[in-house]
């Protein structure tokens, strides 16, 4: 039973085991499973899964006939004697797996029986497509020629596969066959490498005996295997490294010990915020080293030189303790986030001090020159822009619509100045569902984004149609600049201003150089980016909506302000009301409402911001096992635990700049998370975030001003709240919910099966 080629190198973890049309929400179990197995009412709620896109026409179907099954892994008979079928000829779930993460060493078994008494003329075959194959592939089913007969059980089973966090199945009946699909049960398997223990276990005994009375000493066991403990990140390897300590706050005392140099596959290093003294000693070790917080602590002496040696290091935080000397030449050059202030004996060489003021004195004289260079552009722009003729005399159907939607405000470029002005195509600066982008400088030296769309595909035209409508009519200082089209020899360009920044994605989780480490200053684009929404949302009319709101639709320009950018998903709306449409966006920023009702409003880009601002607070991607938890993986679960447990702290950026104020993070942390409401209609609307957003600019302003106002975050009254409504948060403060979660209102039935 369940024989896997794995098993010896593999632990079997059930994920999912769905009986499906099921009679009640009631699990199947011994002694109708004689294994014990249990199988899950597809009615019910699972902590593991959650279903969601059933297929329209599904209906249960039972038989109290017996259903032979002694074969294979035997379902008990009780689960394969009810099932669904796709009376509309399709037969569609999906499965999202909320608490797990498949690469590969994946199985899934499903489960078919023929429980209906079909006529002598009737058929029951279907085609199967699943994740784990080719889309373009489906596998046909004849469930009751594959079993042998009506009542009999088939079990197809599939190993070694991927799955992705949400997982399709879809059967669509074929043009021959009389009756739809039909599905008794599903279960997806993980395997998990069989751990043997801890490489580290060693240091990892000596470190805790130090500690004998501290409650985080006291877990016991193997540091990795088969539970890490709390304060361990370990790889996944049989024999498991530990790859981050976070002792931070554990108020330890004495000197660093000795045994963390000894941990040498350690990324992290967390011993901020103790009583720990003496000298830092030789990390020489820890070659694998990326990320070193010493900070507030009362450590003497002076920076070994060893830490410019160490190959991977990014950041470096030695604030608030006592060091002194001068600091390594090695370590200033390593292009690393390095914070030292706080230590009054720690200084500068002297010659890296002299050169201080020739940095200074060249970043003033390249501010300058940049003034002369904008005030030339916007004069040469000028010249430009009465030169440049609107709308030619296109003969294709598309430039005739074009004429009728704007022919007021839209540009047109020669298919010829845009080919001289990429060289021909040259430089690619992005790739999207519409089309690739190129770099561009026109004549006049002004940088274009250039993107290019595809006139053959049909679906091209019509987004093209659309951004041009849209963009033509857009004008504000935080939306991407619509620049003009070209429309000739069977293509379709359309032209912007370049964002020299790039996108916020690339300043978040790019490269240290390019990280954003200024508290402030994220703050300001996540204002910038309310503004560009609130046009959207309130100063067009109709209403229009992003629908797929994202940091890398975030661009920002050479003074890092920002812009939103990519309306190709853009949607207009009358009557402030819905869209109703086929779901789209990004996962992880799309409203969970959104995907089920299929219904847009202007409060789902609002949680689409809702995200963008946790992106910001944390700098983490929506979506990440590797930064919540495998029990978490979504940021707006994470962060509501956090936030429940008091520990704002953890949510903030360890990157940014350690000068932020604690209270504006927390103002901001608890905007986000009205925003990420599961009803729509307990979300703000992106007016009132940007007033909270503003409140929260001004705490930190004071802060970094030294005139600190005490203030009452997020006051009922602040967001225009009746002093009775609702804005807690219903989450336990442990990180047990997931992106998944959120589909389900409070008081919505999760299936609406006839």
């Amino acid at each position: 039973m369940y024989y896997s080629e794995f098993e010896r190198q593999y632990l079997m973890f059930m994920v999912a085991r769905i009986n499906f049309g099921a009679l009640s929400n009631a699990s199947v179990r011994y002694p109708d499973d004689p294994f014990d197995r249990i199988w899950e009412s597809d009615s019910s709620r699972s902590a593991n899964y959650q279903l969601v896109d059933v297929s329209p026409g599904t209906q249960k179907v039972a038989t109290t006939k017996p259903v032979y099954v002694s074969w294979d892994e035997e379902p008990p008979m009780k689960v394969m004697q009810t099932a669904v079928v796709g009376n509309n000829g399709t037969l569609s779930y999906t499965i999202y797996l909320a608490n797990n993460n498949f690469q590969r060493h994946a199985s899934a078994y499903l489960y078919f029986a023929e429980i209906e008494d079909l006529n002598p003329n009737e058929t029951r075959q279907f085609g199967a497509r699943f994740p784990w194959g080719p889309t373009h592939l489906e596998v046909p089913v004849n469930v009751m020629e594959n079993a042998g007969g009506k009542y009999r059980l088939y079990e197809p089973v599939f190993f070694d596969i991927s799955l992705p966090l949400l997982t399709p199945l879809k059967f669509r009946q074929t043009n021959d066959s009389s009756r739809g699909p039909i599905l008794n049960a599903f279960e997806i398997f993980k395997y998990n490498l069989i751990n043997f223990g801890s490489l580290d276990s060693t240091a990892m005994d000596s470190l805790v005996s130090i500690y004998p009375q501290k409650e985080w000493a006291q877990e016991g066991g193997d540091p990795c295997s088969p539970i890490p403990w709390t304060w361990v990140q370990c790889n996944s390897d049989s024999q498991p490294r530990i790859i981050s300590l976070k002792l931070s706050g554990k108020n330890l005392t004495g000197n660093i010990p000795q045994q963390l140099t000894n941990i040498s596959g350690l990324v992290e290093l967390h011993l901020d915020g103790n009583s720990l003294r003496g000298v830092i000693p030789d990390f020489s070790g820890l070659r694998n080293i990326q990320i070193i917080h010493l900070e507030n602590n009362a450590l003497t002496g002076s920076l070994p030189l060893s830490l410019a040696n160490l190959p991977k290091l990014k950041q470096l935080y030695v604030q608030n303790n006592n060091l002194s000397g001068e600091i390594p030449v090695g370590l200033l050059r390593k292009n690393i986030i390095f914070f030292y202030a706080g230590n009054p004996g720690l200084h500068l060489p002297s010659k890296e001090a002299s050169n201080n003021l020739v940095i200074i004195l060249s970043v003033i004289g390249a501010v300058l020159m940049l003034i002369f260079i904008a005030a030339f552009y916007f004069y040469k722009r000028k010249q430009k822009e009465n030169k440049r003729g609107k709308f030619g005399n296109s003969p294709t159907g598309q430039s005739k619509l074009l004429r009728e939607l704007d022919a007021e405000s839209t540009y047109r470029f020669e298919l010829s100045e845009i080919t001289v002005a990429t060289k021909n195509f040259e430089k690619v600066i992005g790739k999207g569902g519409f089309g690739t982008v190129y770099y561009g400088k026109l004549s006049d030296r002004t940088e274009i984004a250039v993107k290019v769309h595809d006139i053959k595909s049909k679906q091209g035209i019509d987004e093209f149609l659309n951004e041009v409508a849209l963009l033509s009519r857009i004008h504000h200082r935080n939306l991407v600049k619509f620049l003009g089209y070209s429309q000739e020899e069977d293509t379709n360009i359309l032209v912007y201003e370049f964002m020299n920044e790039g996108t916020l994605t690339e300043h978040l989780r790019g490269p240290p150089e390019k990280k954003i480490v200024s508290w402030l200053q994220r703050m300001e684009i996540a204002e910038d980016t309310a503004k560009g929404i609130e046009y959207l949302h309130k100063g067009c009319s109709p209403a229009i909506i992003h629908r797929d709101l994202k940091t890398s639709n975030i661009l920002l320009d050479q003074n890092m302000r920002a812009k939103v950018s990519d309306f190709g998903l853009s949607k207009l709306m009358p009557d402030g009301s819905h869209i109703s449409t086929m779901v789209k966006g990004t996962i992880g920023y799309l409203d969970p409402e959104y995907y089920v009702t299929q219904r847009f409003t202007e409060k789902s880009d609002v949680y689409s911001f809702g995200i963008i601002l946790l992106e910001l607070i944390s700098g983490y991607n929506p979506i990440s096992s590797e930064n919540f938890g495998d029990s978490c993986e979504y940021i707006v679960s994470w962060a509501r635990g956090l936030v429940e447990s008091g520990d704002i702290e953890i949510i903030a950026d360890k990157s940014l700049e350690p000068t932020y104020d604690i209270e504006s993070v927390r103002k901001m942390t608890k905007i986000a998370l009205m925003c990420v409401k599961p009803s729509r209609l307990e979300r703000p609307s992106i007016s009132e975030v940007l007033k909270e957003i503003q409140a929260a600019i001004k705490i930190e302003q004071k802060a970094l001003t030294g005139s600190v106002e005490s203030t009452d975050l997020f006051a009922r009254e602040d967001m225009g709240y009746p002093p009775n409504f609702d804005v807690s948060y219903s989450t336990s403060s442990e990180c047990t919910d997931s992106y998944a979660e959120s589909f389900i209102q409070p008081g919505l039935t999760k299936f609406n099966i006839n």
